[in-house]
């Protein structure tokens, strides 16, 4: 007894099934490098990050509720270590101080992946994603895999009240 003749348009193809393979494997890989949205609100002080770095959320420590300039209050000159900065998870944004009396803000938002940096160490903005680093001075990238540094943010400071403006 002969077995009938297998009907070639009825069996896949090798090059099919290999390409819903690498197809299910690239929707996996993509799906890992997606973002997760932490927004817990806690107030943690990263002490295993390096000198310099805090997060805290709109409860933090601003030294009061009213802005001075007219934004939104996020924080005394006095919270930012030099150095280092700070990270505001509830507002998006971390605010630095590069040099004495100097202050700058960026996004959190890493421009890579769309991941939240997460703590400042060594003079770096850190995203743990990837692992893209970015300078307190200007938001400029130091290390990749990230190509654009960080979006500036604009913030006020009037005496020792640093605001969103």
């Amino acid at each position: 007894m002969t077995s009938a003749p297998l009907n070639p348009s009825a069996t896949p193809a090798r090059r099919a099934i290999m390409a819903a393979a690498g197809a299910a494997g690239l929707a996996a890989a993509l799906t890992a490098c997606g973002s997760s949205d932490d927004s817990s609100g806690t107030t943690t002080t990263n002490s295993n990050t390096g000198a310099g770095s805090t997060t805290q959320d709109s409860n933090g420590s601003t030294g009061g509720s009213s802005a001075a300039a007219g934004g939104t209050a996020l924080a005394k000159t006095t919270d930012i270590p030099e150095g280092g900065g700070t990270i505001y998870k509830d507002q998006a944004v971390v605010v630095t101080q590069p040099a004495s009396g100097t202050y700058k803000a960026f996004s959190t938002k890493c421009p890579h992946a769309g991941c939240a940096v997460t703590s400042i160490a060594n003079g770096e903005i850190v995203c743990p994603c990837h692992g893209s680093k970015f300078a307190i001075a200007d938001g400029s990238v130091k290390q990749g895999p990230a190509t654009t540094g960080l979006t500036a943010a604009n913030i006020t400071v009037s005496g020792d009240q640093i605001s969103l403006a």
